[in-house]
């Protein structure tokens, strides 16, 4: 194997505190290029971040509304997505929405509707960790809802989005996708940890079993629901911090927060070919 040549700029973030605390955690050998990797991403994510703010001002501003959905399978890395974008936001501005299983009252409601009550109010960005689309993919592969209830969500949930687009709420769907492998080693590593070890429920035990018929049900969703003005952005996250660098940078360039020069911002859309993944 040849011997890595570093250059002053390589060892100069060597030294820096992100990437010794990041060698002095990492089990096993020491591995100084994965070192500079996690700090280059690392500083990528903090100029990000620093544009987040630009971003939410605007909204606050502007009273602009904004509502972020995260999608895709257990352990895909959505709640650390979305901790990414909210780390350094105004709290007073933005709601991140994780609902629990419906009480027996919201059972009898409209099924849209507990989600209604929490879209953004004007200068407000909401992310719902999990949302409306449970009922997509989640509820029917796991028996909580009917055929019925299904189908009837199915025929409802275009209508419904493009009424709360039509009324201003700039809407973006991301889809966090992960093989079968990677989830099989989170869910391992969420299972060692006893301050993980609360995330795991028993819907999670079930998902590699299941994983086929949440492929089915997800490839349906994308199907009917990949649509020109509400599409999916999907994201290949087997790696977490690439994946939230391109959460992030989806975000940044489509909200029209500013007057955009030339961007240098990643290309990131919905792709037909990747609707039909094994993801």
């Amino acid at each position: 194997m040849k011997n890595q040549v570093y250059t002053e700029s390589d060892l100069k973030l060597l030294n820096s505190n992100k990437a010794l605390k990041y060698m002095l955690e990492t089990k096993g050998e020491v591995d100084p290029m994965k070192a500079l990797r996690y700090v280059r991403a690392e500083s990528e994510l903090e100029r990000l971040q620093v544009q987040l703010i630009k971003l939410q001002r605007w909204v606050i501003e502007n009273k602009k509304r904004i509502c972020i959905l995260f999608e895709g399978r257990d352990a895909a890395g959505k709640g650390g997505a979305i901790r990414r974008i909210t780390h350094h936001l105004n709290p007073r501005h933005y709601k991140v929405i994780a609902l629990p299983k419906p009480t027996e009252i919201e059972r009898g409601q409209w099924y849209f509707q507990r989600y209604i009550q929490n879209l953004p109010n004007p200068g407000e960005i909401t992310l719902f960790d999990r949302s409306w689309y449970n009922r997509a993919v989640v509820e029917p592969v796991n028996g909580f809802c009917t055929e019925e209830e299904y189908e009837r969500f199915m025929n409802e949930v275009n209508h419904f989005e493009h009424m709360i687009t039509s009324d201003g709420i700039i809407l973006i769907k991301f889809y966090i996708s992960i093989s079968k492998n990677e989830q099989k080693k989170r869910f391992e590593e969420i299972s060692n940890n006893p301050l993980k070890r609360w995330k795991m429920t028993p819907v999670d035990e079930h998902a590699q079993e299941l994983w086929k018929q949440y492929t089915s049900f997800k490839d349906r969703m994308f199907e009917h629901t990949n649509t020109k003005s509400n599409p999916w952005v999907i994201i290949e996250a087997d790696r977490k911090i690439a994946a939230r660098i391109k959460v992030i940078k989806y975000i940044l360039k489509t909200v029209p927060f500013k007057k955009k020069r030339k961007s240098k911002v990643e290309e990131i859309v919905p792709d037909p070919r990747d609707l039909g993944s094994n993801s």
